[in-house]
Parts: structure tokens; C-alpha cells; sequence
């Protein structure tokens, strides 16, 4: 289709109406798979830790209650660096963003290498963690800002699969690397790929288009990147383009609690808190219990593996399933997640069925967490999509750091294997009912034609009535 104007033609260009008028083409999918390398090595970077505990543990002789701080401290630099980052690009813009944190966590995961004692560690682990937080929703904003309302979840939600491969490549990568090489080697590389990558992102990376264009002060470079998008497309000189969005003054944190949105900004917290609570829970201690169970510790980061492998398949599987049916289908996907997560505790002393169980509750809470990612990206308008977006991640990651010291602590309780899953499953219940809420939620908002035409939309079903 070709898109032109006259050449006196000032007529605005919304932006958001152009590119749903596109078929996702050739740049976003290059735009996709660049933010998919982002959260890749992010993914890789972040799981690392869980997958060399065992072998780091043997090293420095410590107890498995003592890793706990070690895995929380990098999460509490991801949860900071959501909050902050978040916010930051929303003023700032996101390639700026990505290309900082991507540069932060490269240097802190080479430096993490290098490390002699725990305290160090702990310190090195919170600086990476910030970079690690900053990436991750910049990246969800980025991907869901070129991408049409009908594909969003989907692009969004292949877009962080990048994550979970990193995740489950890093406990293969850790299953080969560390016999031969040492558990040190593991950074080395996780921490040499984001610095490589960050040239890259200098030159390829794109600002985002709605953000430009609600700026107002680039209209050349979006009608550039529009052209991208469409290469039949032509705008005539000076054509103005526009975003059907209030440019929203302030504080943006507040305005996640203005406009009608406080509930759904809160049962989105909790959605966020408990899956990445139940999510930390088992990428961080998964390795440490199945070797204790018995298996060496590279059979363990091959098993443990298995979550994030899960986590692939069920992005892959539930894309299409989330942009027709939203958190309705979320909510089936965590009551699933309370069975299988519940069932590898039950399972431990078989390898095949405990490596299916760990794969099941990879599908059901990798893949509803990148779900949830992809429908709070939908939710929010421009002007504060990376603050919500950070925002729940960063208040999610305050679950994360809760899961791996309360899986500490029930080990040092000596409580038994299936009952320190069965609390995890709680966690996931936590989510489901959350989940469930907010589908209640959109089955009562909305009103007149679009809520008819789209009844199982998020967007339409629970945006608030200012039109934002």
C-alpha cells in the first residue's frame, strides 16, 4: 500500500493509526529480534548466578542458606533499576537507556569474574542488577511502540522469549563451561557479549517512533522511521505527525493512580510480585536441590535448564492465545502453573518426570510473567509505558528477592522437598487470583461499540475513560 501526500499538504500523520494500518514488515521483525538480543544476554546475566552457585558454594565453602543474599543482592539492583530507568526513558527516550544498561550489566557480569569473597559479590551483584533492571522494560516499551494494537502482546511476547533463552542457554552453557573451565568462565562470557553488543545498538537501534512523535521535535527522523516501516510510504515536507495521546505533565509515577487506572496498576503489581517471586524461587534454587537430590552439579544446570526452556515453548504457544483473550487466559495459565510447580517437589527422585515438571512450570509461569509483561505494555499510554512497565517489574522484583530468601530459609528449616514446592505453588495461586481479577475487571469495563466489538481486548476493556 502506498502512503503519500501532496506536497503543500499539512494534514498531522497519527502514527499510531499508521502503523496499525501496516503489516508487521522486515524493520520491526529487526527491530524485535535487537531487543530480543538485549534481553538474551540479560537473561544470561541474570540466571548465571543460580546455575554456578553449586560449584561457587564447593569453592568458597559455604552453606546453601549464605547464597541466599548473593542471589538477592542482584535482584535488588534490578528492582532499583527498573524503578529508576523506567521513569528516566520515559523522559529521556529508550535507546538511550538500553544502550546504558546493556553497557552496566556487560561490565558488572566481566567483573563478577574476577571476584575473591562473598561481600565483594554482593556489592558487584547490586551494580549489575541495575543495569540488568533498566534494560528490560525500556526493551518491552521499545517493541510495543512500532508494533499494531493486533499484534502487540505476540511481538512483545516473541521479542522476550530472548530472555528466557538467554536464562535456559546459560544453564547449558554453565553444564559445559564448568567442568572444563571453571564456574568463573561463565561470567567471562555473559559478561564480553553485552560489551559487543553495545556498538551495535549505537548504530541499529532506533528511537522509539510514538515517543518522537510525542515529543513533537523530530518529525523528520519519524517520518524516516515510518518509511521503515512502509518504504512506499511519502510525506510531504513539514508534515506534522502525531500521537492521540496526552503528553502527561508531573511526576510520571503518579499518573499510574490517575485516570481511573490505580486498581489495575495494583492487581498488575501483584500479578508481577508473585510470578517472579515463584519465578526467582526456582531458576535461583532448582540446581542447589537437584544436586542435592543427587545429581552432579552440570546435570543440575541441565535440568534447571528445563524452566526456561519451558518458559520458550509457552511464550510461543500463548502469544496469540493473550491478544485474543488477555488475562482470562493468564489466569487458566497460573492455575496450571500451582499443579506443576507443586508437582516437581512430589517428583524429584525421577529424572524424566521431574524434567517435565520443570518444564511444565517454565510454560506456565515464564510464559504468563512475558505475558503480563506484554498486557501492562498495552495498558499504558506512551508518555508512561516504560514508568508502568518498570514500575511492575521493579515492584515484581521485590518478589524476586523475597523468593530466593525464602527458599533459604526453608532449606535451612530442613523443611522436605515437596513442601518447600508446595509453597512455591502458593505463590503462583497468589497470581492466579490476581489474574482472574483483572479478566473480571475487563469483562465489567469498557462501553458502548468497542467494548462489543473487542470484548476480550485489555486495551479496550479497561482503558481509562480519559481516552489515554
Amino acid at each position: 500500500m502506498t502512503i503519500s501526500q501532496p506536497q503543500g499538504s499539512t494534514s498531522p500523520v497519527d502514527v499510531a493509526e499508521f502503523i496499525e494500518q501496516q503489516p508487521v514488515g522486515r524493520f520491526q521483525i529487526g527491530l524485535l529480534l535487537t531487543c530480543a538480543a538485549v534481553l538474551f544476554l540479560d537473561g544470561f546475566d541474570t540466571q548465571a548466578i543460580g546455575y554456578v552457585a553449586p560449584a561457587l558454594a564447593k569453592e568458597w565453602g559455604l552453606t546453601k542458606g549464605a547464597l541466599g543474599p548473593v542471589f538477592s543482592a542482584g535482584l535488588f539492583g534490578l528492582m532499583i533499576g527498573a524503578l529508576i530507568f523506567g521513569p528516566l526513558a520515559d523522559r529521556i527516550g529508550r535507546k538511550k537507556i538500553i544502550i546504558l544498561s546493556t553497557l552496566a550489566f556487560g561490565i558488572g557480569t566481566l567483573a563478577t569474574a574476577f571476584i575473591q569473597d562473598v561481600n565483594t559479590l554482593l556489592v558487584i551483584r547490586f551494580l549489575t542488577g541495575l543495569g540488568l533492571g533498566g534494560a528490560m522494560p525500556n526493551a518491552v516499551a521499545m517493541t510495543s511502540e512500532f508494533s499494531p494494537h493486533r499484534r502487540r502482546a505476540t511481538m512483545v511476547m516473541i521479542m522476550f522469549c530472548g530472555f528466557s533463552v538467554g536464562a535456559a542457554l546459560g544453564g547449558l552453557l554453565a553444564a559445559a563451561l564448568i567442568p572444563q573451565f571453571g564456574w568463573r568462565s561463565v561470567f567471562v562470557v555473559g559478561g564480553l557479549a553485552p560489551l559487543l553488543l553495545v556498538p551495535i545498538l549505537m548504530l541499529r537501534l532506533p528511537e522509539s517512533v510514538r515517543f518522537l512523535a510525542l515529543t513533537g521535535r523530530a518529525h523528520e527522523r519519524v517520518a524516516q522511521l515510518l518509511g521503515f516501516i512502509n518504504p512506499k510510504a511519502a510525506f510531504a515536507p513539514g508534515t506534522q505527525f502525531i500521537v492521540h495521546e496526552p503528553g502527561l505533565a508531573g511526576i510520571p509515577v503518579l499518573h499510574l493512580f490517575k485516570s481511573g487506572r490505580t486498581l489495575v496498576t495494583l492487581l498488575l503489581w501483584v500479578v508481577f510480585f508473585m510470578s517472579l517471586l515463584d519465578l526467582y524461587f526456582l531458576s535461583n534454587w532448582l540446581p542447589t536441590v537437584l544436586n542435592d537430590l543427587g545429581a552432579s552439579v552440570s546435570e543440575a544446570a541441565a535440568i534447571g535448564s528445563m524452566l526456561q526452556v519451558g518458559g520458550v515453548v509457552g511464550t510461543f504457544a500463548l502469544g496469540s492465545i493473550i491478544d485474543r483473550f488477555s488475562f482470562r487466559a493468564l489466569a487458566l495459565v497460573y492455575f496450571a502453573a500451582v499443579f506443576a510447580v507443586g508437582a516437581i517437589g512430589q517428583l524429584g527422585h525421577s529424572v524424566v518426570f521431574v524434567t517435565m515438571a520443570i518444564f511444565a512450570a517454565g510454560f506456565c509461569i515464564v510464559g504468563g510473567q512475558i505475558a503480563a509483561n506484554a498486557l501492562a505494555a498495552t495498558y499504558y499510554p506512551t508518555s508512561v509505558r516504560a514508568t508502568g512497565v518498570g514500575w511492575a517489574l521493579g515492584i515484581g522484583r521485590v518478589g524476586s528477592i523475597v523468593g530466593p530468601l525464602v527458599g533459604g530459609a526453608l532449606l535451612t528449616a530442613k523443611w522436605s522437598t515437596g513442601s518447600v514446592f508446595m509453597a512455591a505453588a502458593t505463590a503462583a495461586l497468589c497470581a492466579a487470583l490476581a489474574a482472574f481479577s483483572l479478566s473480571r475487571l475487563a469483562g465489567m469495563g469498557g462501553s458502548g461499540k468497542a467494548a462489543a466489538d473487542q470484548p476480550a481486548s485489555f486495551e479496550a476493556g479497561l482503558r481509562p475513560s480519559t481516552g489515554t
